[in-house]
């Protein structure tokens, strides 16, 4: 097993990007990579992701790519904390190495995709729905949708381009009979409510589960932003009670 010394060096290493003495460490032990476990049971690969040490991650999965698939003790892999840290070069680096990672999710039930879209990191959502589209469609608790949780975490933009790439995912309904549209009017967040009408206006006003409609939620809410939302839904959405597809679908 590696001595306490080498663990501190190679983590020294890994935190300041020194590759030549990550190189050197490994050419005094080369089961060093292997052998070395940090906090939180994280490999070297977690370090190297969460310092945005793309030098160090580079070198790791040259020597040993399987370690782009283990899971910190969080249940996050590199690519999870790639994605939290926004670092598109490293979550490049290990979805050559492991692709498959996109599926994998943490101890919060959340796989990258999701990881990302709550940042509002959208260059690496691109990046990761290039790679493999379907993740995002994954359903998070309650059956809510990654659109849901750019909604909590007011991530416009990412709302916006997962919008455009999975407008499918707008008539999910989580496990309270509520569509995306549902939550945006019960928030509040009318750039978000006025993005849904303004690209796909030609769905009717849905209902929830209780037979309300988002113009009824609206009015539920305050009243300062009810008005202004209450607007933006009259002047695009019909009124039947059912979804009926989006424009461009």
């Amino acid at each position: 097993m590696a001595g306490e010394v080498a663990r501190r060096d190679l983590h020294v290493a890994a935190t300041d990007g020194d590759v030549r003495g990550f190189l050197g460490l490994l050419q005094e032990d080369p089961y060093l990579l292997e052998e070395v476990s940090f906090a939180c049971s994280r490999n070297l690969l977690h370090i190297a992701a969460m310092r945005g040490q793309v030098g160090i991650v580079r070198e790791v999965l040259r020597i040993n790519s399987q370690l782009a698939r283990y899971l910190d003790s969080q249940k996050s892999s590199p690519l999870h904390i790639a994605a939290a840290q926004g670092n598109v070069e490293i979550v490049e680096e290990l979805l050559l190495a492991a692709p498959e990672m996109c599926w994998w999710r943490d101890g919060q039930g959340m796989n990258p995709v999701h990881i990302a879209a709550m940042n509002g990191y959208v260059r690496i959502l691109e990046v990761l729905i290039g790679v493999d589209p379907f993740p995002a469609a994954e359903k998070l608790d309650r059956g809510q949708t990654v659109l849901h949780l750019c909604l909590k975490h007011r991530q416009v933009k990412a709302f916006q381009l997962l919008v455009d790439k999975f407008g499918e995912l707008v008539n999910v309904e989580d496990d309270d009979g509520e569509m995306v549209l549902h939550s945006a009017v019960r928030f509040r967040r009318e750039e978000e409510v006025q993005y849904l009408v303004e690209n796909h206006t030609t769905y009717e006003l849905p209902t929830n589960s209780k037979g309300k409609t988002v113009q009824q939620i609206s009015r539920e809410s305050s009243q300062d932003t009810s008005v202004r939302i209450d607007e933006i839904l009259s002047n695009r959405v019909s009124y039947s009670g059912k979804p009926t597809g989006f424009a461009g679908e």
